[in-house]
């Protein structure tokens, strides 16, 4: 599928705030054989006084941005277009949980792809002995590594449900499993936390999901949104594959990624600091437009 990605976010200060040093990552990742860049730009106003945009650890493109003036308002526009290419449907060649950290220590790595920087604690996701526990529950002796994450994504799918309303961008995934409640980032961490109980190496996936508008409904301007969803390690043959939990499939051509990290906060669309007091107000508005399926 052809997609034309538009995004908009906007902050509005209560009063003025200056010195405001910000990282964003929105633009999508041209990642070989499943997904491409065809054009993307990101713009800030006001005009920041210093930009660059470069790369971070994970590959992701981002740009570092710097205000010295005041300013009452911030606005981060992204437009893109992407394709995005059906993956390729293959065996579960995946080992068993057992025979996994064989392939783990064969991959000598550390770039980005490698799945040593999955396997432990990351800034936002400790260990759980809870979701420990629940995770042994499903992977059953003899599993393969695909099976067992396909199982996971179909349980948290099954006993979460998903309200906006019950978390917060900083609930962590303790708060989340006891309430059996939340959003997309939720699910992905109580997921990644349980896989990564297992020893399976585990990620975060940002990136924006193609909604489809109910029958007789037209689809509103604004209305897509940015996702997340979960990257797991199947081993030498398998490699990396995604799991959606949120909505219980695998990430297709529906799926457009942004950012690879191993939680959200390698990942965040936006994250900084600056000087000034008073509250703000954030919105945001996605548009996913198909243009063509790709051919």
């Amino acid at each position: 599928m052809l997609y034309d990605v538009n995004l908009h976010i906007s902050y509005l200060y209560d009063t003025p705030v200056s010195g405001g040093r910000h990282i964003v990552r929105v633009l999508p990742l041209s990642i070989e054989g499943r997904q491409r860049l065809v054009a993307g730009t990101v713009g800030v106003a006001p005009d920041p006084g210093e930009r660059v945009d470069h790369h971070d650890f994970f590959e992701n493109p981002m740009s570092a941005i710097l205000f010295r003036s005041q300013h009452e308002r911030l606005d981060i526009r992204m437009q893109a277009r992407v394709q995005v290419d059906a993956p390729e449907t293959t065996a579960d060649l995946s080992p068993c949980v057992a025979e996994l950290p064989e392939d783990i220590a064969g991959y000598w790595s550390l770039d980005a792809g490698s799945p040593h920087h999955y396997t432990g604690p990351s800034p936002r996701l400790k260990e759980c002995p809870e979701i420990a526990e629940y995770a042994r529950a499903i992977a059953k002796p003899g599993m393969t590594v695909r099976a067992i994450a396909t199982a996971l994504c179909a349980r948290i799918h099954k006993d979460f449900t998903y309200d906006p309303k019950a978390t917060s961008v900083d609930t962590t995934p303790r708060e989340a499993f006891k309430l059996k409640k939340g959003v997309c980032q939720d699910f992905s961490h109580v997921m990644i936390v349980a896989l990564r109980s297992l020893g399976i190496p585990a990620g975060y996936v940002s990136g924006f999901l193609r909604t489809i508008p109910p029958p007789g409904k037209e689809r509103l301007e604004g209305a897509d949104a940015m996702h997340a969803w979960v990257r797991y390690w199947g081993g030498r043959v398998n490699g990396w594959m995604e799991l959606d939990p949120t909505n219980d499939i695998p990430a297709g051509t529906d799926h457009i990624v942004v950012a690879y990290g191993r939680d959200y906060a390698d990942v965040a669309p936006v994250i900084g600091v600056l000087k000034g007091y008073g509250q703000h107000q954030t919105s945001q508005a996605v548009d996913v437009i198909p243009v063509r399926p790709a051919p």
